[in-house]
């Protein structure tokens, strides 16, 4: 019964989630609909304000990885490189099978991603172990820099030949700025720990101050990866540079959620394609079952590898890398848009039946799925 409880509360905390998120974006629709204030996706300020809120988003994600996924790292890394080419390339399959549109394969990685906020947000009330749950929260959390930077690298591929670099030409970055902001940044960090420790402090009024010098200096640091586009610095300084934000870490990144919610809102008064938008979203989520079931989770338990099989989840990142690509790609928030919504959909209805099952019934599923390992199998 307790088990029951949790699943209704977890599902009853997505539900809202969803339905806030759309309400929010229908509230930006309205607003661009009423007063004529669509916002110019190709513009730099507009570029600038999506970078400064994925940085955020990159950031928060990193910052909320769990220090036991060490054990994990092989399963976590195997994931983020293996893992989202396969997904990537499962969904621009499905995709160009269905349209002959390249394009295709520019939102397929920008769905690719599993969203972290989401899965943070929703994962305490689950049935999932404690190895599960900080195996797919990394996952989520390392994928999103990976499906960023190769959303930029294939668009302003796309684009070189067709002679406009447009909004994303300007978005390319480069690996030796990003381990520099990186490398800066730890410097800052740990060489400000390593003077704490050796100055007698007093606790009181020091520790505010030592915490208010690492707010401004991760604040800089931001701003220069966002003046310069070095968003996988800013998800690299989210491992380390940490201090004392989770609280508010939350409602900053939650607000940035809203936010750039509400921009696709007004963006898709120039239209939207839920039948295609649709397709994208059942192909994230079963390239999700194919690649988190069966290719990622070897050596898990039967119930996990369906925790990890069902835990598709698109937020923040996908929805700002469709407004990313939105100057060079007018079609991105009208496909990307519904298939953030549906993926939400199908991941929220398929969790809730899978957790509403007693745990008898979930592990005969799981070993008639040949999700089980052979010895579970050889149990039962």
């Amino acid at each position: 019964m307790a088990g029951a409880s949790a699943s209704r509360g977890n599902g009853g905390r997505a539900a809202r989630r969803l339905l806030l998120a759309t309400g929010v974006a229908a509230a930006g629709f309205a607003v661009a609909s009423l007063a004529g204030l669509t916002p110019s996706a190709g513009s730099p300020a507009f570029m600038y304000a999506v970078s400064g809120l994925l940085a955020v988003g990159l950031y928060a994600g990193a910052y909320g990885i769990s220090r036991e996924v060490v054990r994990d790292l092989r399963t976590v890394v195997l994931a983020v490189t293996v893992g989202v080419v396969l997904k990537t390339a499962l969904i621009a399959l499905v995709m160009y099978l269905c349209y002959r549109d390249p394009a295709s394969l520019l939102f397929a990685v920008a769905v690719a991603q599993i969203d972290p906020l989401s899965v943070a947000a929703l994962i305490g009330g689950s049935g999932m172990s404690a190895r599960a749950r900080n195996l797919l929260l990394a996952w989520a959390s390392f994928d999103d820099p990976v499906t960023a930077l190769l959303t930029v690298y294939l668009s302003a591929w796309m684009l070189r030949d067709s002679g406009t670099g447009g909004g994303l030409a300007a978005y390319l970055m480069t690996a030796w700025g990003n381990a520099v902001l990186a490398a800066v940044a730890a410097v800052v960090w740990f060489g400000g720990r390593w003077l704490r420790d050796r100055i007698a402090w007093r606790p009181a009024r020091d520790e505010r101050l030592v915490r208010a010098v690492a707010i401004v200096a991760l604040v800089a640091a931001l701003a220069v990866a966002v003046r310069e586009l070095l968003l996988l610095g800013a998800a690299l300084m989210g491992l380390f540079f940490r201090p004392w934000l989770d609280r508010w870490l939350d409602r900053i990144t939650a607000l940035a959620f809203l936010l750039a919610t509400f921009a696709t809102g007004m963006l898709l008064v120039q239209g939207v394609n839920p039948v295609k938008g649709l397709v994208l979203g059942l192909a994230a989520f079963l390239a999700q079952a194919v690649v988190g079931g069966f290719v990622i989770a070897r050596g898990l338990s039967g119930e996990e590898r369906v925790y990890l099989a069902l835990g598709q989840q698109n937020g923040i990142t996908a929805i700002l890398l469709a407004l990313a690509l939105a100057g060079d790609f007018p079609e991105a928030v009208a496909v990307i848009a519904p298939a953030v919504f549906a993926v939400n959909v199908v991941h929220l209805v398929a969790n809730t039946l899978w957790e509403r099952l007693d745990p008898y019934g979930r592990r005969r599923l799981a070993v008639r799925l040949r999700m089980a390992p052979a010895a579970e199998r050889a149990a039962e």
